[in-house]
């Protein structure tokens, strides 16, 4: 029988949970103003699946459910709308929130090692697990930030970035690395401002980390830009680069390397690398780019 364990969504009431049926707001037009305050319901009952809701004034409910037992390959976490329907945390949350305010996932909190990772080729996308010959994937070791995507975004594996030694997208959305204080919760969406960009090449593909900070955090209001992160969180971009660049050695892989002169681009650049992005997944889901074995539901 499914088991789950039970997922709190206790958060502050700046976080973020609106939904959007395929809504396309680039970074130059605004979009609705969903910058609404939100309160959260969490279900305590003792049943096999799980769901917490967060509502805001824009649109009442998105809950999120387990399915399956955590650490096995049927687990699932599934993202519903206020009627109980599946929807797409990659193709369904709105991206981009106005004033430079994003919507983010988390898909693996921070201290922990399980690989998780929404599952681009299943529908409706949900978290899932990252398995490798039928077997689930860890990390060597715990991830010391929350990490998760930014829905609405893709990086086109057919388009050479040639500021970054012509390395092409890597099929997935925007990776996002969240320093704030707080362990963040499989599935929980907050609102995060981008304050720098690393461009990882892994195994020849371009695997952007755009790193940023949840509104909520208490330190949120004293950084804004890549030179703020060093002054206020010393030595973390840093150490970002060096997690990400050695992950893979433990499993004896050569390490992984970074464009731009191996350093973070500032807010600016990326913003422009969530634009481009963005645009990309709108030609994606317009079927004006192949999508493969993607589900664009």
């Amino acid at each position: 029988m499914a088991t789950a364990r039970v997922m709190s969504a206790a958060t502050n009431t700046t976080g973020s949970c609106s939904l959007l049926k395929r809504p396309f707001f680039s970074l130059t037009k605004k979009g609705p103003n969903f910058n609404n305050n939100l309160r959260f319901n969490t279900t305590t009952k003792g049943v096999s699946k799980r769901s917490f809701s967060c509502k805001s004034i824009y649109n009442p409910t998105v809950q999120i459910k387990e399915e399956g037992q955590p650490e096995t390959l049927d687990y699932r976490v599934y993202f519903l709308d206020n009627s109980g329907k599946k929807v797409s945390p990659w193709h369904d949350l709105p991206l981009h929130l106005g004033d430079g305010i994003f919507n983010y996932v988390v898909e693996i909190p921070k201290e922990s090692s399980a690989k998780m990772e929404i599952a681009t080729d299943e529908q409706f996308t949900p978290i899932k697990q990252d398995t490798k010959k039928g077997k689930l994937r860890y990390y060597p070791y715990n991830i010391n930030w929350n990490y998760g995507l930014l829905p609405q975004t893709w990086e086109d594996p057919s388009f050479a970035n040639a500021e970054v030694e012509g390395a092409f997208g890597d099929n997935d959305p925007v990776d996002v690395v969240e320093i704030g204080e707080r362990r963040g919760k499989i599935g929980e969406i907050l609102k995060v401002k981008p304050l720098a960009a690393l461009a990882m090449i892994d195994e020849g593909e371009l695997d952007w980390k755009i790193v940023a900070i949840s509104l909520d955090d208490p330190r949120a209001s004293l950084v804004n830009d890549v030179d703020d992160v060093e002054k206020h969180f010393p030595g973390t971009i840093t150490a970002i680069r060096d997690w990400f660049r050695d992950y893979k050695i433990p499993d004896g892989k050569p390490a992984n390397k970074f464009g731009l002169g191996n350093e973070a681009a500032n807010k600016d650049y990326a913003l422009k690398v969530i634009t481009e992005a963005n645009e990309s997944w709108a030609k994606l889901v317009k079927r004006s780019i192949p999508a493969g074995e993607l589900s664009l539901v």
